[in-house]
């Protein structure tokens, strides 16, 4: 069963979440690149055609919401039924709408969602990314990890700044 990321706005930022389309896959390629060079590169795996591709090779249209921001593309996430969870994926905002705020009303939204279909939402995220913490903030713990990767979950109804083993 998958979540529904519809439209949603708050606050004054005038974000809304929007369906993929098709025509917006080369975009968000290019945003994933942008995004992950940093932690990509110090993990050594970054490759340009790779972490486009990879992107490529997975996008779903119908699982996808693009983040506009005052009409802008601002970023996009993918809520993904597998498994019998939810898989959150592809969860970039660009440079300059970060660290403002969207992400946690984004991720809000999304949470809020899943919870009201009772559904657990798993996620991965690299090693020693910045992200981590703000999915440790809205109740993910870690299940799994390797190398390259963090394997966390959320349970149903999880309150923002509670872990799950709390």
């Amino acid at each position: 069963m998958a979540v529904s990321v519809g439209a949603a706005s708050v606050g004054r930022g005038g974000w809304v979440l929007r369906g993929a389309v098709a025509a917006d896959l080369e975009v968000i390629a290019a945003l994933r690149a942008a995004v992950m060079r940093a932690d990509l590169e110090r993990l050594g795996r970054y490759d340009e055609y790779r972490v486009r591709q990879r992107l490529r090779d997975s996008f779903s249209p119908q699982y996808t919401s693009v983040i506009m921001l005052g009409g802008e593309f601002a970023g996009c996430v993918t809520v993904r039924p597998a498994d019998g969870r939810l898989w959150l994926e592809h969860f970039y905002l660009v440079p300059h709408c970060q660290g403002r705020g969207l992400g946690s009303a984004v991720l809000r939204t999304v949470l809020q969602r899943a919870d009201a279909q009772g559904l657990t939402v798993g996620l991965n995220v690299l090693q020693g990314s910045a992200a981590r913490r703000l999915y440790e903030r809205h109740g993910f713990v870690v299940e799994a990890e390797d190398p390259v990767d963090v394997f966390m979950m959320r349970p149903p109804g999880v309150r923002a700044g509670i872990s799950a083993g709390a």
